[in-house]
């Protein structure tokens, strides 16, 4: 291992910038020892001067915001205006609404507080630490707490949490694909710069910090990695387009409802108390309050499940996935391999003493070492390393130079044969036959050569042994798989193992189509049409490379699929970063923790079902209740359209359609919000609800105008009576709207929408309730007649209002 002690502030070294948006005061010239690291007093002395890696690390938003964003809409400043302009003309039974408003900004307020709690408390145990060197000594602290000349050290899968320059190096490949783009992980030396947002590849080694805080590169890739957000999303931009287009549309409908009311010698009270009624039923308020809410339950029951969802819009990419790739150690084995037999090829060659001193050398062994290591612990004290080159994705070999012992090399057969492996028949065969028995085998071969620091093998390598391991199946994975065949979500398995032994435990598990597994050296990379086409004919790849874990899911991205990927290896880093949906488990790499947008905490296979069936369920909820706020904002536009031109009073007091919102829309929504639901969700959602929502709002209001103006035309009908109709019929229709979203109907539905009808039963026949929403049963005549208008009108539902998707599988509007 190579060293440097460089000194702060000589000629060539990097100046240190402060963590802070203004520059930084440079620090008095020091030297900074690699195997001691800074002493207390001297870490003491920058923390004093702010020389910190105070980067933010909140993962939600803060208490301030989360009030703000829940208090300050644009839909309840306009409902806030309203409810002053009633305040100050009308009743205080037409501000209900007002009640409604803050309800709903406490619930939204008090649910985001809970799961901003939970977040907060399950963020804590995947954070990334560092390991810093001080007073000699190595120890674990959070990244904040690193200060500018601290020593870090260096493992493979640590992300390089600040920016420095390699002090020791041995062995260590930093991949920087993160920031530059450049897919092969960089050999680095002493004197190399360290970015922050790269991650260790492979070997160790140390460096020292020049950059901490926000003048470190990673500081906003961090922030931007882990925020709690509601970033761009089909669900998003659909509700946001209907808010944008009911936002146009209320100012003139609430001028030409005042004028039209005025004209009717109406009185200026009267008129303010009817633009503010239709405007009022316009705004879809609960719309983006129930989003909200069904995101945030649906993020603290997966945190229930140790499933910790780092951004919002994972949750609709739970219901959207229709491909999941996942590797094979585990996943769908436990990740524990041991070591089942070893085959010596020829001779006398002193296999057990090469693994077990190969073994020795590493320092950070993966599962394969770490099995050899514990199997061969005895190591003859002759063995010394001259050079050792540690295990990479990218090689899939690792190796070392002993004195007077040439060099041995261990990993997988055909990328240290390369073409050897082919020409030599025998060994091929025995290497196949048992990886048909789901055994890894990876092969100890020897050279007279020494190996480099670059990694290059030399040129005459004769194979030694054949080690065989073997990986025992999770217990859940068969049922799991089962689950996702029976939900049409399909599984890919994608393993840098041997293809044979993947499919022979994929199908011993029952994975369909485990049995035609291909090699993936054999898949076209650059032609992305042909790797897609292989793709969605196979199902099990075997001895892929990090560069195509990233190909696949970009090639099946293209063929219009929504791909999750699990990982918890360096390696996995680049694809669960593009993938629509990045999986990581607990136990992986900080690299795949941090992009991923789902951390499985007990690093277990079978609770992705349940995180998909959240998912699911989330989101074919807030569809179905989508078309009922939606349908409401339809007909309260074209009733107060009909009733601007044609000159009526407005046919609802704003009490009259708080009460129909709350029965019909507001109360059962909460509770379809949390039901069951299975469906996968399908693009064109503001298309589907629009499909459903304006027909059915058309025809609401069409019964709705119909049964009001035949009310006033009749005799001896007051206007309170005419207006108590038309609130009747506008309920019933709301209600059938409603059993017709909430199909299929089971018990729980219909006890919840005839619960609906009998509390409007009650409004109406109660003298209190009467006064209090200013009801007043209309001659038995016009409640004849209207129930018969609403039931003509609606059973044109069949003709022109198509049936939402329920979860017997009905076609979703098609």
């Amino acid at each position: 291992m190579s060293q440097r002690t460089p000194r702060i502030g000589a000629p060539g070294y990097p100046s240190a910038t402060m963590a802070t948006a203004t520059e930084q005061p440079e620090p008095e010239a020091v030297r900074v020892d690699p195997k001691s690291g800074l002493r207390s007093d001297e870490v003491a002395e920058r923390v004093a001067r702010g020389l910190v890696n105070d980067v933010p690390t909140q993962t939600t938003r803060s208490v301030a915001q989360i009030v703000r964003a829940n208090v300050i809409t644009r839909f309840n400043i306009i409902l806030g205006s309203m409810l002053v302009v009633i305040l100050t003309v009308g009743p205080i039974q037409d501000a209900l609404f007002g009640g409604v408003l803050i309800a709903n900004a406490l619930i939204g307020i008090v649910q985001e507080l809970r799961a901003k709690r939970t977040l907060d408390e399950l963020a804590v145990l995947t954070t990334p630490k560092a390991r810093i060197v001080r007073d000699g000594d190595v120890a674990e602290y959070p990244i904040g707490e690193v200060v500018l000349d601290d020593v870090l050290e260096l493992q493979p899968g640590d992300q390089v949490v600040v920016d420095g320059d390699v002090l020791d190096a041995d062995g260590l490949e930093i991949d920087e694909s993160l920031i530059t783009g450049e897919s092969d992980p960089v050999l680095k030396h002493v004197g190399d710069p360290a970015q922050s947002g790269s991650f260790v590849a492979a070997g160790s080694g140390r460096f020292i910090a020049t950059k901490v805080g926000r003048a470190a590169y990673a500081a906003k890739l961090a922030i931007d990695a882990r925020r709690f957000t509601l970033t761009q999303s089909e669900l998003r931009s659909g509700t946001d387009t209907i808010l944008k287009y009911v936002t146009w549309a209320i100012v003139p409908t609430a001028a030409l409802l005042f004028w039209s009311q005025l004209r009717g010698d109406a009185s200026v009270a009267e008129g303010l108390r009817g633009a503010v009624a239709g405007v009022v039923a316009m705004v879809p308020e609960g719309l983006v309050l129930l989003t909200s809410l069904a995101f945030a339950i649906s993020v603290v029951r997966l945190a229930r499940k140790r499933v910790l969802v780092q951004e919002l819009p994972a949750v609709e990419g739970l219901a959207r996935v229709d491909v999941l790739c996942i590797d094979k150690t585990g996943t769908l084995t436990e990740g524990r391999l041991t070591v089942e037999d070893v085959e010596l090829l020829e001779g006398d060659a002193p296999y057990e003493d090469a693994l077990a001193a190969l073994a020795r050398v590493d320092a950070h062994p993966n599962a394969t070492m770490g099995a050899i290591g514990e199997r061969f612990a005895r190591v003859p004290d002759d063995w010394h390393a001259t050079t050792a080159v540690p295990f990479s994705s990218a090689r899939r070999w690792s190796g070392a130079t002993f004195r007077d012992r040439g060099s041995w090399i261990l990993g997988a057969p055909e990328a240290v044969l390369g073409d050897g492996l082919t020409s030599d028949r025998e060994l091929a065969r025995a290497i196949a036959d048992r990886a048909e028995q789901g055994q890894r085998v990876v092969l100890l071969t020897h050279a007279d050569a020494g190996l480099d620091e670059e990694g290059a093998l030399p040129q005459s390598i004769e194979p030694v042994a054949i080690v065989a391991l073997a990986d025992q199946p999770r217990p859940d994975a068969a049922a799991t798989l089962g689950y996702f065949r029976e939900q049409d979500v399909t599984v890919k398995v994608i393993s840098g193992d041997d293809p044979r032994t993947v499919a022979a435990i994929a199908g011993r598990l029952g994975l369909e189509g485990a049995q035609s597994a291909i090699d993936a050296r054999e898949l076209p990379e650059e032609n992305v049409a042909a790797l897609g086409e292989a793709l969605e004919e196979r199902t099990v790849f075997g001895r892929v490379s990090p560069q195509q874990k990233r190909a696949m899911v970009q090639a099946l991205q293209t063929r219009g699929h929504t791909v999750a990927m699990t990982g918890d290896g360096v390696n996995d880093a680049l694809a669960l970063k593009d993938a629509d949906l990045g999986i990581a488990m607990g136990s992986g790499s900080p690299a795949t923790r941090s992009v991923a947008q789902l951390v499985l905490l007990d690093s277990t296979f079978d609770a992705i079902p349940q995180v998909v069936g959240e998912g699911r369920r989330v989101l074919g909820n807030i569809q179905r209740t989508s078309n009922l706020y939606v349908t409401k904002t339809v007909y309260a536009m074209l009733i107060s359209i009909a009733t601007g031109v044609l000159g009526f009073v407005f046919p609802f007091l704003p009490r009259h359609l708080t009460l129909i919102g709350s029965l019909t829309i507001g109360i059962p929504s909460f509770f379809l919000a949390l039901a069951p639901s299975s469906e996968r969700w399908q693009p064109g959602f503001l298309h589907r609800v629009l499909r459903f929502s304006i027909p059915a709002g058309a025809l609401a209001a069409l019964a709705t105008y119909l049964s009001y103006t035949f009310a006033l035309d009749t005799d001896g009908v007051s206007l309170r009576e005419a207006q108590t109709t038309a609130t009747m019929v506008l309920c019933w229709i709301g209600l059938l709207v409603l059993s017709i979203v909430a199909s299929p109907l089971n018990t729980w539905k219909l006890v919840l929408i005839w619960t609906m009808g009998a509390l409007f039963v009650l409004a109406v026949i109660l003298p209190f309730t009467q006064e209090f929403f200013a009801l007043e049963t209309p001659p038995l005549i016009v409640w004849l007649a209207a129930f018969g208008i609403a039931s003509i009108v609606w059973s044109a539902a069949r003709l022109f209002v198509p049936h939402p998707k329920g979860s017997s599988g009905v076609p979703l509007m098609d």
